[in-house]
């Protein structure tokens, strides 16, 4: 019973875990705008925990546990002369974007841990 409470919990923890990474992969993308040869990364999240929760059927730790994101490198593009393929401004509307997604699973987060505060206080 415990572990079902939780399930949606891991969930969040595993989307702000993305989010955290993709905002250094998108820092570092934009860190080195300039560098010569440097090739853009990008974060994949989504579509592993969209396999796995169809897998499942339903929302379980079971099936978000092995979910993990991956840092992929855009080698196919170039942007420039010199070999770099980091676009500054679509980097930086990633980030705003990234940002929004952050701040939407903490803020559901806080909800979930608000709502078991509310059954612990009730239960007295």
């Amino acid at each position: 019973m415990f572990d079902s409470m939780f399930d949606m919990t891991k969930a969040l923890e595993k989307g702000l875990d993305a989010c955290a990474l993709r905002n250094q992969v998108i820092s570092n993308n934009i860190a080195n705008a300039d560098t010569p040869g440097f090739k853009a990364s990008s974060v994949k999240f989504e579509e592993y925990m969209k396999d796995a929760l169809e897998d499942g059927g339903s929302l379980t730790a079971s099936d978000v546990e092995n979910v993990e994101a991956q840092v992929v490198t855009n080698t196919d593009t170039t942007m420039r002369m010199d070999g770099n393929n980091v676009d500054v401004e679509y980097e930086m509307n990633e980030l705003a974007k990234n940002n929004i997604e952050y701040y939407t699973l903490l803020e559901k987060v806080n909800s979930e841990f608000s709502q078991l505060r509310t059954v612990i206080t009730e239960g007295r």
